[in-house]
């Protein structure tokens, strides 16, 4: 669904401006995630220095993209579809914020955990890393397709998401009860794979708002009522 072309030109150059600097912070957020998750996985140090250090650089990109999107509401006043695409822009912004914010805990997590001998277990929480990444990657896809179906489906699997998080979570625990002289690497892991399941829910708020600016349709809580 694209959208049509705006009466005030000026309008559709600070609309696209607003989206431009939230997908350069979206390509800035999944790069901190993946040298995050990389670090990780390969024990690499400077990757998780990376990871932390983009934070800066994604915080003052969303406070640029708060103050243009005020500034939006405040000269155009938008209605209807604009009005949507430009709150959804703010609120995807923030998402991506809070998605940049579990990457630096991962990396922060796996440093701890580098300076120790390597735990098998870390295998457990590659399924959730491609899960949740997937699920980032096509939340962004439907935010600029403007695809209400994409966003639906990244929605759907949310309750996938969190049930990994829960076995990951529930074999951690087991193993600190076997093995309490690696206690903190196993607390570590389970930081990890939370920061993921979060990730995970950030993917989801933005999958609304995609589908929200699309079509005008709150689909929020709903995936929750019928799993309930």
């Amino acid at each position: 669904m694209i959208a049509p072309k705006h009466i005030l030109g000026t309008f559709d150059e600070a609309l696209a401006s607003l989206r431009n600097n939230a997908l350069m912070m979206a390509g800035l957020t999944e790069r901190s995630l993946e040298r995050a998750m990389k670090g990780f996985f390969e024990r690499d140090d400077n990757l998780c220095v990376n990871a932390i250090a983009d934070d800066e650089e994604i915080d003052q990109l969303e406070k640029q993209m708060d103050k243009d999107g005020v500034d939006i509401l405040l000269r155009f006043q938008p209605v209807a579809s604009d009005l949507r695409r430009v709150v959804s822009a703010m609120k995807l912004s923030s998402n991506l914020e809070r998605v940049a914010d579990q990457a630096t805990s991962i990396a922060r997590r796996a440093r701890k955990l580098n300076q120790h001998p390597p735990l098998t277990e870390v295998e457990l929480v590659r399924p959730m890393h491609k899960q949740a990444m997937s699920m980032f990657k096509d939340s962004i896809d439907a935010f600029v397709r403007e695809d209400v179906d994409l966003g639906c489906a990244v929605v759907q699997r949310d309750e996938s998401l969190d049930e990994l998080n829960g076995v990951v979570s529930q074999k951690l625990i087991d193993r600190m009860a076997t093995d309490p002289g690696q206690l903190r690497g196993y607390l570590n892991l389970i930081f990890i794979a939370r920061a993921l399941e979060r990730v995970g829910d950030h993917a989801t708020n933005m999958a609304e708002e995609a589908v929200y600016a699309a079509a005008a349709q709150d689909i929020r809580h709903q995936h929750a009522t019928v799993s309930g």
